[in-house]
């Protein structure tokens, strides 16, 4: 495997001076990103799977071991303070359990029963979506996990950084990322993992703006859980209703803190009705402005001598 050979260019790697070394590392990540390229079709591919599966009640579940399973567990735990995802739809199987999210367990990678084990804990339905990574594609406890996953009738989504491998073989939507060889040998937290890092950044990212949780690169879902994410909603909501920010951060309060529900309140739409409306259009805010402008348009072909109707907060921009 690439990930575990010994690169001949960089065999003295410790007798070079540290700038020069600090610069081949360097190197290293932006070709790992770079690598990345290739496989975006696929990446694209699991994401609309994914979108398509997961549907109000389905569940994203990462999978890995080492630093794989720690790179996963890092995108997954975004996923609540910058999607609003809730908690109870992102599941981690990682070899070791919790304990393995800050130490490293050993052998807890090779324990398949584990795998199997903490994967039909989970009660995995056609509607969850499993995301395993490994930077070898041969953990077993990551192969075995992924295999059971599919059995159940989840979605699968395999990441492996060496081509032929057993993950990707058993991934109903495998992602190849070939970063080759390690600046240091079998350290997949360098290159690996940076590759890792930022194809689930991509999907989980992809997957929420496909449900509508992101509009016009603001994360509309966000809860305003402290001043400053309180004085970001209320920046979202001022900027889309195009209103001023004392009225922004009125309907915000009004809201309880929803910022799509803010948005509709301050262009003039009251609460009940807003929440209505949001529900009617799966709480995508594009969905809905384009359905009110059709609304409002049939409403001035159906009596073009009346006024159009003036929203407290500003134009809709759709």
């Amino acid at each position: 495997m690439a990930t575990e050979e010994v690169d001949p260019r960089f065999a003295d790697l410790d007798a070079w001076s540290l700038a020069t070394a600090m610069e081949a590392m360097w190197e290293g990540q932006l070709a790992a990103v770079a690598a990345i390229g290739h496989a975006l079709p696929a990446i694209t591919a699991a994401t609309e799977a994914a979108k398509a599966a997961l549907g109000d009640h389905g569940r994203l579940v990462y999978v890995g071991a080492g630093t794989s399973g720690r790179v996963a567990v890092q995108d997954g735990a975004e996923l609540t303070p910058t999607f609003a995802w809730p908690k109870e739809r992102v599941r981690f199987v990682v070899a070791g359990g919790d304990s393995a999210f800050v130490t490293s367990i050993e052998g807890a990678e090779d324990d398949i029963d584990d795998a199997v084990a903490q994967i039909n804990a989970v009660r995995l339905t056609a509607h969850d979506v499993v995301i395993a990574v490994a930077a070898s594609g041969t953990t077993p406890f990551t192969v075995a996990a992924l295999q059971q996953a599919g059995s159940c009738g989840a979605v699968t989504v395999g990441v492996a950084n060496n081509p032929g491998t057993a993950l990707l073989a058993s991934a109903k939507f495998p992602i190849l990322i070939e970063t080759g060889r390690e600046l240091i040998a079998g350290s997949t937290r360098m290159k690996a993992g940076t590759a890792q890092k930022v194809v689930l950044n991509l999907i989980s990212s992809g997957i929420m703006l496909r449900l509508g949780r992101v509009y016009r690169g603001m994360m509309v879902n966000m809860q305003p859980t402290n001043a400053k994410l309180k004085r970001r909603a209320e920046a979202m909501v001022a900027q889309i209703a195009d209103c001023d920010p004392s009225h922004a951060a009125r309907s915000l309060e009004q809201a309880e803190g929803d910022v799509k529900t803010a948005v509709l309140l301050a262009l003039g739409v009251d609460r009940a009705d807003a929440e209505t409306i949001l529900k009617d259009g799966d709480g995508n805010l594009r969905r809905v402005f384009a359905e009110l402008a059709r609304d409002r348009d049939s409403d001035r072909d159906s009596h073009p001598k009346a006024p159009a109707a003036r929203k407290q907060g500003g134009a809709v921009k759709s």
